[in-house]
């Protein structure tokens, strides 16, 4: 796996979140994806769709920085720093999120497995 993929699939994902377009969602994150949000909760792929589906994430604004990327064989880990503008559940969603990730190669395409986020203060 080449890091200029990872760089590119990490584009391809923040765009997808950013539209809420989940047909691309749902090719980019792998079926058994867990996923650690700040509060401790753990979302699988399904629940994260629902969200984009059902109107209750959206996103004004998304601004990455500090990405990291260490690849190690047919996986990468991420790490980037992601600054958000949004609702969820008609709450307001506001402030910079470290996010690790980990994509893993299936054939020709990437795909995330794990994540976590946390909210930076």
């Amino acid at each position: 796996m080449k890091t200029e993929a990872v760089v590119n699939a990490e584009i391809e994902l923040l765009t997808a979140i950013k539209y809420a377009d989940v047909s691309a969602l749902e090719q980019i994150l792998h079926d058994d994806l867990l996923f650690n949000l700040p509060d401790g909760q753990i979302i699988t792929k399904e629940f994260d769709l629902n969200s984009y589906r059902s109107g209750k994430m959206k996103i004004e604004g998304l601004e990455a920085s500090d990405q990291i990327i260490n690849v190690i064989g047919d996986s990468a880990v991420v790490s980037v720093v992601v600054s958000l503008k949004g609702t969820y559940d008609n709450n307001p969603l506001a402030g910079a999120f470290r996010y690790i990730r980990v994509w893993k190669q299936f054939g020709e395409s990437l795909k995330v497995i794990a994540g976590s986020c946390v909210e930076l203060k």
